[in-house]
């Protein structure tokens, strides 16, 4: 359940939430709908996207879903145009949405390392430039980029996904300066190790456990709701002044 502050600004806000059918984008899209946001998500599952559109409109939130591939910059640019028409004009946008997938650097072809940067850094650029319109017509807006703690520790195991999750804060960095003239917010955060129902079961070992937590400043599990609650905070005028910055929500681990 959403918990936390409640930000008066952020009600009736059209918020973009990419990646928004599971994980932290599920969380997200539940905390913004909690300020009386009106939401749009972005996902590639439609079940996943039409469970958390039907969970929060039965509760009276505004929720609309598209189903895309954010690689597919014109099906990208495409929902957002749909998410406007829907909603109204894009106020706030989080570039979410990504995928872990491991693999062995002598296993990595040209194509999967596109793939791999579209999947977690491209689509970020090109959502940031099709809600530009809307934030500079209003004067302001935020966009919030989702990077990674991972490269920071140096994780192996994933070279083309730390690669594209370091070039995140880049990105925001330039964005912030062109934007900022327009009264533009753009940040990065880069989670730790949140406990997603991917991670459990995919890489949440009794091994791994440990070390987080010898590792780890806070001896406790970082849920999806630790990230929406500093997104939201992020996104409202309680954060008005901050930009450019990047922001490392991951219990102390970094």
């Amino acid at each position: 359940m959403a918990r936390g502050a409640i930000y008066p600004d952020l009600e009736g806000k059209t918020v973009i939430v990419t990646g928004g059918g599971s994980g932290i984008g599920a969380s997200l899209v539940e905390h913004f709908v909690r300020q009386k946001a009106r939401v749009g998500l972005i996902d590639l599952n439609e079940k996943a996207a039409a469970e958390v559109v039907h969970a929060l409109t039965e509760k009276g939130g505004t929720v609309h879903a598209e189903i895309c591939d954010l690689r597919d910059v014109a099906a990208a640019q495409a929902a957002i145009g749909r998410i406007r028409t829907a909603l109204g004009p894009i106020n706030v946008l989080v570039n979410n949405a990504a995928h872990d997938e491991r693999h062995k650097t002598e296993d990595v072809t040209s194509a999967y390392w596109d793939d791999r940067i579209a999947v977690n850094l491209k689509h970020q650029f090109f959502c940031a430039q099709a809600v530009l319109p809307d934030m500079k017509a209003a004067k302001e807006g935020v966009i919030i980029n989702f990077g990674s703690t991972s490269w920071m520790v140096g994780q192996g195991g994933m070279a083309a996904y730390t690669a594209a999750k370091s070039a995140v804060l880049g990105l925001t960095r330039s964005l912030a300066r062109d934007f900022g003239p327009y009264n533009i917010r753009v940040n990065a955060i880069a989670p730790g190790w949140i406990m997603t129902q991917r991670q459990i079961d995919l890489w949440l070992t009794p091994e791994g456990e440990k070390e987080l937590m010898e590792r780890q400043c806070l001896k406790r599990k970082l849920y999806p709701e630790d990230i929406a609650r500093f997104t939201v905070f992020l996104a409202s005028e309680e954060a008005s002044a901050c930009t450019n910055q990047h922001y490392v929500v991951d219990g102390g681990w970094v």
